[in-house]
Parts: structure tokens; C-alpha cells; sequence
């Protein structure tokens, strides 16, 4: 049986009209939003979504407002044939991709710089950079401030304007996220719950790698000396699961253990808390359900792992 073709809009309207007609057809619509450069993690949640809904968009878009003028955007991986190559092979494939070119792109832009102040700071994303007229930001004020919220003080904001924007767009009935990105998942969730959209959030596990690596798309940058390294992120906090669960719950000890490993194997820790499931705020010692969370960087490339801990 041929894989089914899925159908590619671009546009905001037609995105929004079809999952209207979907739902007049009495169809509940799926939804997985992507960057794109897909990997087996990505298809997981697509068949996460198969299993809750009755059909699925996938949006592919490389959002501008996450990313400073410093960062990555322009590296960013891409790959759209091949992907849609991908979601084809996916049992049940996907109704649609939705791949717009640019969401913050309006008729009548004043093209004017903004500004934008985060903990007293002037930050700027490469859509005010561009001066491309878009100011209407969405914040969940206490979520962001930490873990990647400390050196990244506009991803967050950039990514649930975006997501707001694209659930206005698709209209989905659920929606899917990874909990490799656990503070973005927890975000989101306190999002809808907090804006009242009628949209159920669905966490889906982290999907590895034969040796234990997280997938991202980032991994295609590290060096085979660089991911070998990278391991050892995984390897520490699975080991710190299991002093938890032998009774070692000081957080301070458990966070040490990690720190080392991963320096010891050359990496450079931005961060490695453990903190609360809902509230992800710091905890000292394991007390109720938990998540240690690890960002560190192997060469040039930036990789975020966790580990739930349910004692």
C-alpha cells in the first residue's frame, strides 16, 4: 500500500479552514509542531498523536522569535523534502504539513526596531532586530525565569508566542510535545491552562539513541569525539536516579555527582537542577516527584537532557 501523501499549506487561512472543515466532519485534529529537520524523536510524537486524534497536522517552521541575533537561526538544520519523506513512513502518515514561510510577516509592517525589556535587560530576538513590527509577546512569567530561561532570557517567550500563534492557527483538539524540552512542555501546559484553550497538552517521553543520547537536531554538529563526550549526560543522571532511589534524595550531592561526570568527560555545564514537576522551582532535597535537568555543551553544540524522579 502506498504511503499516504500529505497536504502542504503554507497559508494561515487555508491552515485554518481545513481543520475547520475537519471538525465540522466531526474529526478531532491532532497536532505536532516542529522546526523541522526531523529525527525518530519527532516521528514519536506523530504517532503519540495518531494515537489521541483522527487526523494530524505537523507544522514545520524554524521560529525567528525564539533565537537572539547570536544564536543559532542560521545554522539551523533543514531538510523539508527529506522530512516530509519521513512523516510519510510513519504508519498512517500525516493529513497535513504546515509549513509557512514567515508568521510574523503583515501587510502594512512598520518596519521601525522595538525594543524589549527582560529583568531589566534590553533583549532583542531576530524578529525585532529585523524590525518586522510584531510586539504583542506572550510570557509565562514564573515557568521561564530558570533552568533555560537563565541564559536564554527570550527563548521561552518566543516559543509560546509562537505556539499561541500556531494553535490559533491549526485549532488542534490536542497537541504534542516532548518532554526532552521539559520546560517547554510545563510552559505550554501553563499556557492553555492559564489562556483557557480549549487544547489538551500531551507530554510524550524522550526518545534515544542506541548508546543513550537524547535525540536532537543539533547532534549532527558534534564531532564523534563530541558526542562520545555527550554521553556521559545521560550515563550521570541515570546514575543519580538510582543513588535516589538507594536513598541518596540531598539534591546538592545528586547534583555534584552529575556536574563532575560531565566536566570529568570534557563538557561545560550551564546548568544541572533538580526541581519540582509543576512548579520547576529549585528543590533541596527529594521530597515529592522531581526532574533533573542538565544543560552542558560539548564543543560548540548545546544539549539538554532529564530525568523524571518519582520516588
Amino acid at each position: 500500500m502506498a504511503a499516504k501523501q500529505p497536504l502542504i499549506i503554507s497559508d494561515r487561512n487555508q491552515m485554518r479552514k481545513w481543520s475547520r472543515m475537519m471538525r465540522s466532519q466531526g474529526k478531532t485534529v491532532g497536532f505536532v509542531p516542529t522546526m523541522g529537520f526531523l529525527h525518530e524523536g519527532h516521528l514519536s510524537l506523530v504517532r503519540e498523536a495518531h494515537r489521541h486524534t483522527d487526523v494530524v497536522v505537523v507544522s514545520i517552521y524554524v521560529n525567528p522569535g525564539q533565537f537572539s541575533p547570536t544564536e543559532d537561526l542560521s545554522v539551523y538544520p533543514s531538510d523539508f523534502d527529506g522530512d516530509v519523506r519521513k512523516l510519510m513512513a510513519v504508519p498512517g502518515s500525516v493529513d497535513v504539513v504546515f509549513h509557512p514561510h514567515n508568521l510574523y510577516e503583515y501587510e502594512g509592517t512598520n518596519k521601525k526596531k522595538s525594543t524589549s525589556m527582560i529583568n531589566n535587560v534590553v533583549v532583542l530576538s531576530c524578529i525585532e532586530q529585523k524590525g518586522m513590527g510584531h510586539e504583542t509577546w506572550v510570557r509565562v512569567e514564573n515557568l521561564e525565569q530558570g533552568l533555560c530561561g537563565k541564559s536564554r532570557p527570550i527563548f521561552f517567550r518566543g516559543v509560546a508566542t509562537v505556539v499561541t500563534k500556531l494553535f490559533n492557527i491549526v485549532d488542534p483538539d490536542v497537541a504534542v510535545f516532548g518532554k526532552k524540552d521539559y520546560q517547554q512542555w510545563r510552559i505550554i501546559q501553563r499556557m492553555v491552562r492559564d489562556l483557557d484553550f480549549p487544547i489538551e497538552v500531551v507530554g510524550s517521553a524522550i526518545i534515544r539513541d542506541s548508546d543513550g543520547l537524547a535525540m536532537s537536531s543539533r547532534n549532527v554538529r558534534l564531532s564523534p569525539k563530541e558526542r562520545e563526550q555527550a554521553l556521559s549526560i545521560n550515563k550521570s543522571l541515570l546514575g543519580a536516579k538510582s543513588a535516589a532511589a538507594n536513598g541518596q534524595i540531598d539534591c546538592n550531592k545528586l547534583k555534584n555527582f552529575v556536574i563532575q561526570a560531565i566536566t570529568e568527560a570534557g563538557g561545560r555545564i550551564d546548568y544541572a537542577e533538580i526541581v519540582d514537576q509543576e512548579s520547576l522551582e529549585v528543590v533541596e532535597s527529594i521530597e515529592a516527584p522531581v526532574v533533573f535537568c542538565v544543560a552542558a555543551w560539548f564543543g560548540k553544540v548545546r544539549l539538554i537532557d532529564n530525568t523524571e524522579i518519582n520516588l
